[in-house]
Formats: structure tokens, C-alpha cells, sequence
């Protein structure tokens, strides 16, 4: 699938023309819908009608039933929305207010990953509701939620904690029940924002009890810039759809791959002893088995949505730092985020769930490290575990890191599917550690 690539060149000035339109940092901020970080939250829980007291929110639920009347029968009885209609802009200021700055801050004085991720969530889905709002009701009879973090283009020289940073976005695809959000982040460098950021997200929109799918408003690009955009919409809906097909979950390894998997079985072959079971580890080498890290979070209310599921943003961040440890575990130095992969929102996690993460390291090739981190989640009073996410990240580490090698069949299904994903990564010849991003 396409990859959260970190290119250096992705977002240059050229592509944040006026002409590029709703790209670009608002020219005019009294007409445009501008936020402050603090405000994206509270807007939401506005939109949907959602509680801020948590012993309040069954009955803040109850009454979202009443708003299934204003739900369309079908596509064709919503109006045609604009992408412009959906634009919006967020301020983090983190310069201008500092007091911000300790919940952003790494212990390198650099800006957390972790947090700009929860950040973009909670964009995407505000995007999606200007979208799909109805002037006539308060409130919005749509339950709208993260699907899928399609791709994260990084474009970064010097992210400062002591600089206000900007995001924007809007809508940029839209299915029947399914939208593509494309977003964008900026620092403020001297008296302009230089563009960081580049990311995809893909939401869907659900009735409002968030039971089934509803029908969001049509999309109608203006200019040839936007018509591609769509375009390039549908271009990811059919990659995606190409890319799970081929998944080693439902079809066999390549010819190519299976000779991969082979020549690595043979290099862990004791020479002394003629035996497939002899198995030791080739020079600067470690076995998967041994790179993994897991933790538990109990999912208390403080990290709900406004549906009262536990916040997508927060799931990306755990999943983030932690594979962001088991990479610095195994390379034994700092790493740097250089990809983050595809990741999809299988299940919602219910507040007051046990969730387990489980990281580990699939595959390496020099100084770069692929990590897949499994998330699963059980109730309190059921010990049955179900996967809600699965995350691909790459990292690079300050050195060249250990082999990981696969010792069972599973882990060698592992180890392909790391080595698919980063060969699909694309990066700029000279990659420098001051352009990539830590936790």
C-alpha cells in the first residue's frame, strides 16, 4: 500500500500556491474556519451533542437517537458539497503560548510524533462534519470515525517546540458512506509557514448510534487541481483494494520471496552438524523472537471520543512510542521515524478495556529498522483478546543495526511482509537525521 514516505522534496513551495487554493495556509483567515488546538475537541463534542461528563453519556447516546430522521435514504437527497466547503485551519501555538509546549516536547527538545498524530485524527474527523453539516440542526445525525491512515509524508528540517505550527485540511474524495480527508501541517518560519506534513486519511460515516453506514454529501471539484485530486481518490481506493488481495494472509509467497525465506533458513544451519533442526544466528544477527516489547493500557474515560470509544489518536500514539522503544531497544541507539505504514481501524476499543500492544521487529536492511505493533484488546470481564490494529513503522537508526532473522514459518510470513513494506518506502538519496521526526 502506499507508504507514509518522508521525502524531502514532497512539499515544496511550488505545490502551495494560490492557485493550489485550499493547500495553502488561508490567505484571508476571517472567511476561512480557524481553530485553535484546544478548540477541535470541544467543537466536536458541539457537532454531535456528546457529554463531558462521563456519568452523563448514556443518556447523551440516548438522545442522539432521536436524530436518525434527519439521516439521508440515499446519496442523490444530500446536497453537492465543494472542497472548499470543508476547509478549515488549526493553530497549535506553541511559540506564542507556551504553556503547550511541555505536552509536545521529547527530552531532544524536538516535537512528539506521538501527539501530532492524535492532532490529525481529531482534524480529520472535524473536516469530515463541515463537510456533511446540516445548517438546519444543531447537531449532526452522522457518527463520523477514523477508517484508515492512508499515508504521512514528513517533509521536515527544523521542527521546533518554541514555533506555532499550523494544520489544515479538507475533504478531497468522497465515496457513498466513505471519505478522504487530505491534511497538512506548517511551522512558522521568520513571518511564514513552511510546510512539514503531508498526510491522507480515510473516515467513514456512520448513523447515529454508530450501528451502520450512512450516506455522506456528493463532491464536486472546480478547477483541474481538484478534479485530480478526486482522481488520485480513487487511484488509493483501488490500490488499497489491490494490495489486500495479495496479502500473505490470503495468497502465498512470490517465487522470488519464498527463495528469500529459503536462502535465509540455510544461513542459520549449523555447518558442524548435517540437521534442519541445528539453527544458530549468523554474525550481527538476532532472532525476531527476542526483539519484542509489550505493554497494557487500561482505557480509562479521560481518552474517550465524542462517541465514547477510546480515541483513535491516543491508540496511534501508544502504538507509535512504543515501536519507537523496540527500535531503539534493538538498534541500540536513538531512531528517527522515517515511515509510517498504512493503519487500519479494525475494531472500536470500549472505554474501560484492557489493550494490549505487542511490538517487534520484522525486518532491517542496514541502518533501517521495519517494526509491526499488534494491538488487541479484552474486556474486564472477558479474557478473549481481539485485534483492533495492526501498525507498520520504519525507523533509522544512528548505525547499522543487527540482522533479524525469522525462525519459524509465522515469523518468516512476518519478515516478508516487513520487507514488502519498506520496499514499497520511497526516500530522497541523501537522508539526513535533522529531517526526520522523534516521538
Amino acid at each position: 500500500m502506499r507508504r507514509a514516505a518522508l521525502r524531502l522534496c514532497t512539499l515544496n513551495k511550488g505545490l502551495l500556491t494560490p492557485a493550489r487554493g485550499l493547500t495553502q495556509g488561508s490567505q484571508n483567515p476571517e472567511k476561512q474556519n480557524v481553530f485553535h488546538i484546544l478548540e477541535v475537541r470541544d467543537k466536536l463534542r458541539e457537532i454531535v451533542g456528546a457529554s463531558t461528563n462521563w456519568r452523563d453519556h448514556v443518556k447523551a447516546m440516548e438522545e442522539r437517537k432521536l436524530l436518525q430522521s434527519f439521516l439521508a435514504k440515499s446519496q442523490e437527497g444530500l446536497p453537492p458539497r465543494r472542497m472548499k466547503d470543508s476547509y478549515i485551519e488549526v493553530l497549535l501555538p506553541l511559540g506564542s503560548q507556551p504553556e503547550l509546549r511541555e505536552k509536545y516536547l521529547t527530552v531532544q527538545n524536538t516535537v512528539r510524533f506521538g501527539r501530532i498524530l492524535e492532532d490529525l485524527d481529531s482534524l480529520g474527523v472535524l473536516v469530515c462534519y463541515m463537510h456533511t453539516r446540516i445548517h438546519s440542526a444543531k447537531m449532526s445525525p452522522l457518527s463520523i470515525v477514523t477508517a484508515l491512515v492512508d499515508k504521512i509524508d514528513l517533509c521536515k528540517k527544523n521542527l521546533s517546540p518554541e514555533q506555532d505550527i499550523k494544520f489544515s485540511g479538507h475533504v478531497s474524495w468522497v465515496g457513498k458512506t466513505s471519505m478522504e480527508v487530505k491534511m497538512r501541517m506548517f511551522q512558522l518560519h521568520g513571518n511564514e509557514f513552511c510546510p512539514v506534513l503531508d498526510a491522507t486519511f480515510v473516515m467513514v460515516a456512520r448513523d447515529s448510534e454508530n450501528k451502520g453506514p450512512a450516506f455522506v454529501n456528493p463532491l464536486i471539484p472546480e478547477s483541474p487541481e481538484e478534479e485530480e485530486l478526486f482522481r488520485q481518490g480513487e487511484l488509493n481506493k483501488g490500490r488499497r483494494v489491490a494490495f489486500s488481495s495479495t496479502s500473505l494472509l490470503k495468497m502465498a509467497p512470490s517465487a522470488e520471496e519464498r527463495t528469500t525465506i529459503h536462502e535465509m533458513f540455510l544461513s542459520t544451519l549449523d555447518p558442524k552438524t548435517i540437521s534442519f533442526r541445528s539453527r544458530i544466528l549468523p554474525p550481527n544477527a538476532m532472532w525476531m523472537e527476542n526483539s519484542k516489547l509489550k505493554s497494557l493500557e487500561i482505557c480509562h474515560p479521560q481518552e474517550r471520543n465524542i462517541f465514547n470509544r477510546i480515541f483513535g489518536g491516543f491508540l496511534m500514539r501508544k502504538a507509535y512510542e512504543l515501536g519507537w522503544a523496540t527500535a531503539c531497544n534493538f538498534g541500540g541507539s536513538r531512531p528517527f521515524v522515517v515511515a509510517v505504514d498504512d493503519i487500519m481501524f479494525q475494531k472500536p476499543v470500549e472505554v474501560g478495556s484492557l489493550l494490549f500492544l505487542s511490538s517487534q521487529v520484522c525486518f532491517t536492511q542496514g541502518n533501517y529498522i521495519q517494526v509491526r505493533v499488534h494491538s488487541e484488546v479484552a474486556s474486564l470481564q472477558n479474557k478473549e483478546h481481539m485485534t483492533t490494529n495492526v501498525f507498520h513503522f520504519t525507523f533509522m537508526s544512528e548505525k547499522e543495526v543487527p540482522l533479524v532473522c525469522p525462525r519459524t514459518y509465522g515469523e518468516s510470513m512476518l519478515y516478508l511482509d516487513g520487507q514488502r513494506h519498506f520496499n514499497s518506502m520511497s526516500l530522497p538519496v541523501n537522508l539526513r537525521k535533522d529531517f526526520l521526526v522523534e516521538p
